[in-house]
Parts: structure tokens; C-alpha cells; sequence
């Protein structure tokens, strides 16, 4: 365990390194180290000097993306105009708007981009920003290579009762430029929405949309969190965050780029919020608000490895709520 010398609720976390990170959460935080998580100092709020719209609102910083100890991004996740993105190159001393929600049905659920090479065009300022779904379409905007965001012409389509969870800020995966993936919930079900270009190579197509054997079927379950090693094997949880203690329907797994999945044979013990793959540890990890699991065969069993309560994970880091960081230590093998 970690200092973090605040209460927020934690659910935002991208390790640049194993010494640089930063973290967001609610009451407008923003935390920063730069020495592996010895020292998390707050950095300066985005907005500070606007009043809230009404008494006790202040801004969620659900999803954090940085490149180094002096420029990152957050996402506000919110109703309405409450979504927004800022920027900051001067290590969290200030702050500026880049994108802010327009329509009075927005939600943005995350800001991801590409974390490794996966042989398609893009690089790792590729990222994609999805929200949920106004007038039957999820939100989507493209950051191609670092020029900017732009709308997608080809964001998904979305059912009556799909949505997107911004409980972690890794409800999406990016494999390249306007190339990702989606995991959605809600009445609709478990789902898993495959972007235009990541299969044809082309745009204005449907979205392919895959089932996911998972909880759904309720506004408070469905696919939660999803990760991908290699084009073609990933991992999606989640479950039912209502439900915390509930195993059945948190895990699934696939080795065809999403196109179909199988559900764990032995699942994580309770709803996931967050999954990661370890190179290190040769395993995924995967954590929620009863604990973590791990899993050494891509997601066909998990086993337990704490009871502590969790929202996200960006190894070596993980976050949740009061204020809750700590830092994972692997030990040498004999």
C-alpha cells in the first residue's frame, strides 16, 4: 500500500514507467509521482476557478493517459457538459480544455490509445474517445497519430439499452488508427463492437457486433473493462457492480480478435472493473471493488489474489476507493 494523502475515490490510473504515474478521481483529483509511488503530490485541478453547477459537483477524472512526468490527458466523465478532456505539458501546473460534451444526453466513458504495436497503421498517439450513445450512435472521436481529435463518421451503432461503463476507462482497446474495439452493457447485454476498419480496411460499414457470454441484461451489468496481448487474444470483464461478491458472468475470453468468446471455466471470485496483462508475470490481472484474480492461460481460469478493494490497474499500479493506491512487487523465484 501506498500514501496518496487523499479520500477521492480513485478510478483512473496510467503508469508511464515503473517510476512515473499519474491518477484521477473524483473531487476534480489529479495525483502525479515521479519516484515509483514514495511521493503522490496533487497536482492543480483543471476548472478549479469555475463554480459548480450546483452545490457539491465537481469533476470525475475517470481516465488519465500520459507520456511522461510533463504531458498527459484526463477525462471527466459526467452528464452532459461534465464530460470533458484537458491537456497539460507543464507536469499538472495548468491545464487546457481540449474537447468538452455538446449534447445534453452525452456521457464519455473513456479515452484510450494504443499501447503496443500491433502491425496496423497507427502509433502510440493513436487513441480513441467513446461515449455513450446519442441519437442511437455511440460517440466516437479519433486521435490519428497526435493531429487532433475528429468525430468518427463510422462510430457504432447502439440499441435501445447499450452503454458503455466508464468505471475504469478501459472499456476500449485501440489496435491502431480509428481501429478498436468496444465493450458494452446494459439491457442489451454483454457486447462487443469491432470498429469498421479493424476488419475490412475500410469505413462506412457496420460495425461488427459480437455476444459476450457475460452478465447483462440491467443497467448495472455488462462488459466493464477489456485487454488484448496480441491482435488476436484478449480478455473481457466486468459482471454486475451491484453485485459485487457475485463470480458467475465476470470473465471471457477470445483468441480470434473478438469475434467470438468463450466465458471462463473458472472465474475471477466477483465483479471486475479493470484488466491488464503482465509481461513480467507472464499472466493477466484483473481487479474490482471485492479484490483481484489472476489468470496464467488467457482468461480460461483465475485464481485469487486479494480481497482489497479496486477500480483500475496500470501495472505496477493499481487504484480504488478512499484514496486506496498500492504498487505490485513481484518476488524473485528460486
Amino acid at each position: 500500500m501506498q500514501t496518496s494523502g487523499t479520500t477521492a475515490s480513485l478510478r483512473g490510473i496510467y503508469a508511464v514507467d515503473d517510476q512515473v504515474a499519474w491518477a484521477g478521481g473524483t473531487e476534480a483529483t489529479i495525483l502525479r509521482t515521479l519516484d515509483g509511488g514514495a511521493h503522490w503530490e496533487r497536482c492543480a485541478s483543471p476548472a478549479a476557478d469555475e463554480p459548480p453547477r450546483k452545490k457539491g459537483e465537481a469533476l470525475d477524472f475517470r481516465g488519465i493517459h500520459a507520456w511522461d512526468g510533463n504531458t498527459a490527458e484526463v477525462l471527466a466523465s459526467g452528464p452532459y457538459d461534465l464530460s470533458r478532456v484537458y491537456k497539460t505539458v507543464d507536469g499538472g501546473k495548468t491545464w487546457k480544455l481540449e474537447l468538452r460534451e455538446g449534447s445534453k444526453q452525452g456521457f464519455w466513458d473513456a479515452l484510450v490509445y494504443q499501447r503496443a504495436d500491433f502491425g496496423l497503421p497507427g502509433d502510440l498517439n493513436t487513441g480513441v474517445l467513446i461515449g455513450d450513445p446519442v441519437r442511437g450512435q455511440f460517440e466516437t472521436r479519433n486521435m490519428i497519430q497526435g493531429n487532433g481529435w475528429y468525430e468518427d463518421p463510422d462510430g457504432c451503432a447502439a440499441p435501445d439499452g447499450q452503454a458503455a461503463y466508464a468505471a475504469s476507462n478501459s472499456s476500449a482497446v485501440v489496435f491502431g488508427s480509428r481501429r478498436y474495439l468496444l465493450g458494452t452493457g446494459g439491457a442489451a447485454g454483454a457486447k462487443v463492437y469491432i470498429s469498421p476498419l479493424l476488419l475490412t480496411g475500410l469505413g462506412s460499414n457496420p460495425c461488427r457486433v459480437a455476444k459476450v457470454p457475460m452478465a447483462g441484461g440491467k443497467d448495472s451489468a455488462g462488459i466493464f473493462a477489456l485487454g488484448f496481448r496480441t491482435l488476436k487474444i484478449g480478455i473481457a470483464v466486468g459482471g454486475d457492480y451491484k453485485k459485487p461478491n457475485q463470480a458467475q458472468g465476470t470473465a471471457a475470453w477470445t483468441d480470434d480478435m473478438g469475434l467470438s468468446w468463450k466465458a471462463a471455466a473458472t472465474p475471477p471470485h466477483g465483479y471486475r472493473s479493470a484488466v491488464e496483462w503482465s509481461a513480467e508475470l507472464q499472466a493477466w490481472l484483473a481487479v474490482g471493488t471485492n479484490g483481484s484474480d489472476i489468470s496464467r492461460d488467457d482468461g480460461k481460469t483465475w485464481t485469487p489474489v486479494d480481497d482489497g478493494a479496486w477500480n483500475a490497474i496500470s501495472l505496477p499500479f493499481v487504484v480504488g476507493p478512499e484514496g486506496r493506491i498500492a504498487r505490485l512487487t513481484v518476488a524473485a523465484s528460486k
